[in-house]
């Protein structure tokens, strides 16, 4: 074997083993990432989750608001990411306890009363005005003594939330928003940011103030970060703040 030949086959070699190093690196950190996906979801391989679907509160027969089904989808998307399965069941149907699988509560208290059990239980410092007559205080969200009205369309404010009881193997993803669109904007938010919440809060909870933009000209897209309110979530509220309604 001459040099010519000796290099080129060195040459191939060397290439060989750099692509491997470089495959089994990205294997690598692909299965970290999707590791600590997993943990912040509390979806491991093949696990079980529900998806509770609420009811669109301005139909007369029991439906669901195109918004929240999009909703329901993006979810559908990280959960399959995860390599979990999807369990998907109506807010009046869910008959058991919170921590054995992961649950998705999309609505409100006002369309979901699933969502207002996990409220009740587990964030007794949020209080949201369920009133069904149209007025200007509907919708509107009182955490910790601040108060937050809804301007529909202009600035609609949603609940992100990850809440997880001690001893809880699974947790619980709320997305309380004062409209359809809003609970949208807040699954497409954690869609988004997951990876950003769980370096800042690993598997403990969470409670987000959101605040949807402009939605009639920008749909769920253009969503800001009003306040971290964890503390005053899950804080009992004095009994003059919980008039309102049932957190």
């Amino acid at each position: 074997m001459n040099d010519d030949v000796r290099n080129i086959v060195l040459g191939l070699v060397a290439t060989g083993i750099s692509a491997s190093l470089g495959w089994l690196a990205r294997t690598y950190l692909w299965r970290r990432r999707l590791r600590r996906k997993q943990a912040f979801f509390g979806l491991p391989e093949n696990a079980e989750s529900l998806l509770v679907v609420n009811r669109d509160p301005a139909a007369a027969e029991p439906a669901v608001h195109r918004f929240d089904v999009f909703a329901l989808l993006e979810l559908s998307a990280l959960i399959k990411e995860c390599g979990a399965n999807a369990q998907v069941v109506t807010q009046d149907t869910v008959q058991q306890g919170f921590g054995e699988r992961t649950e998705f509560c999309v609505g409100g208290p006002a369309s979901n009363r699933r969502t207002a059990a996990h409220m009740t239980a587990m964030l007794p410092g949020l209080a949201v005005n369920t009133d069904p007559e149209p007025g200007p205080e509907r919708g509107a969200f009182r955490i910790g003594g601040k108060h937050y009205p809804m301007a529909r369309g202009t600035a609609e404010h949603v609940l992100l939330a990850r809440v997880a009881t001690s001893g809880q193997a699974r947790p619980v993803f709320l997305f309380c928003g004062q409209s359809a669109i809003t609970n949208q904007a807040a699954t497409r938010y954690l869609a988004r940011h997951h990876e950003r919440l769980r370096r800042k809060y690993g598997t403990g909870s969470f409670v987000l103030l959101l605040k949807v933009l402009n939605s009639q000209a920008y749909g769920p897209d253009v969503v800001e970060l009003v306040a971290d309110v964890t503390r005053a979530a899950r804080t009992p509220a004095p009994a003059t703040a919980s008039a309102d309604t049932a957190a």
